[in-house]
């Protein structure tokens, strides 16, 4: 199964295997950048073109994987943790669950892909389990299907985009200092328009939200700055032809605002809930790995920072131009994630 990851600016797959030791393998990984429009707050406005953009990326990639992972934006999901009593059957945890969603989704539920899990034991309620469920529209979770099967690929798992990125991220937090264990961590995913903030401790989600901040301000500044079109702008960055004031003109500069942005959500973080620091920041998306950004988020929060590469640890196949992938390693988070859902289902 490959996970595949659709955002505003492009698409990414991921195809993980498994070693003798039962270690992930990375066996492909590969980004195709999509034109501005063609996918809006998550939602596929040229169909046609998207799929011709998937069909491109997978034959490049040379998976012969025909399952297929893919994901809602977190904008388009209503989701809640509740508590149901333990032991009841799947039906039973279904009709349940079913019944605490009709009380919190302003539709009908025959308009509705419902789907949910149990998390575990609640810690607040003796003898019963918290479980959280999800929903979204069924034009949603269709779209996604069509362009699946439009491309020759089964969709099998329609996943939360930032609960896949939770997944993949969980190893990055078992290789920190004590397991990450008992560890407030901030996670941001700069996206091309918007940024994700998760913080999370142990296995919970603490605070979740979006930042209207991005990859594309770099796009706009690179406009500003030298009269590119948008198209002319977005290809010299993919291809490094940039001019020889561009660090100075435009990148320190983005680097800056994106750095300010990550302090101004943390502190309203801070003030939003009892919490007063965090011990790490984890920084993922296409511009995390921007030169001089760690530097500067770990300048103006006073927090430890790193760059995720949700391959770290893995081994990797003969077919990944590792060099390439290590570059755009942060941008593979949730692509990663839906990966992994071939081995936890």
């Amino acid at each position: 199964m490959i996970g595949l990851d659709i955002s505003s600016s492009s698409m990414k797959l991921v195809e993980l295997g498994q070693g003798r030791a039962g270690e992930f393998v990375l066996e492909r990984c590969g980004i195709e950048p999509l034109e501005q429009g063609w996918i809006n707050e998550g939602n596929i406005e040229r169909f046609d073109d998207v799929a011709d953009a998937a069909r491109r990326l997978v034959s490049r990639s040379g998976t012969r994987a025909k399952n297929v992972a893919m994901a809602l934006p977190s904008s388009v999901v209503i989701s809640k943790r509740v508590v149901l009593p333990a032991g009841l059957s799947d039906r039973e945890m279904e009709i349940q669950a079913e019944a605490e969603a009709n009380q919190f989704i302003p539709f009908p539920l025959d308009e509705v892909s419902l789907d949910f899990y149990v998390v575990g034991p609640s810690a607040a309620s003796a003898g019963d389990v918290d479980v959280v469920i999800a929903a979204s529209r069924k034009e949603k979770v269709e779209d996604r299907q069509g362009l699946a099967e439009a491309v020759g690929l089964v969709p099998v798992v329609v996943d939360v985009e930032s609960y896949a990125s939770r997944l993949a991220v969980s190893r990055i937090i078992e290789r920190l200092p004590g397991g990450g264990v008992d560890a407030v961590i901030a996670l941001f995913e700069i996206g091309a328009v918007t940024t994700g903030m998760q913080v999370l401790l142990n296995d919970g989600l603490l605070y979740e939200r979006d930042q209207v901040f991005g990859g594309a301000q770099m796009t706009q500044m690179l406009v500003r700055q030298y009269g590119f079109t948008l198209e002319e702008a977005e290809a010299k960055k993919r291809n490094g032809e940039l001019p020889d004031d561009y660090g100075t003109a435009v990148l320190e500069p983005f680097v800056e605002s994106m750095a300010q942005e990550i302090e101004r959500a943390l502190k309203f973080f801070f003030t939003s809930t009892p919490n007063n620091r965090v011990d790490y920041i984890l920084l993922a998306g296409g511009a995390a790995s921007s030169p001089g950004l760690l530097e500067a988020v770990t300048r103006h929060t006073s927090f430890p920072c790193q760059v995720v590469n949700p391959f770290d640890g893995m081994a990797i196949g003969k077919s990944v131009r590792e060099k390439k992938m290590r570059r755009e390693a942060p941008s593979y988070l949730t692509a990663c994630g839906l990966a992994m859902r071939r081995f936890l289902r």
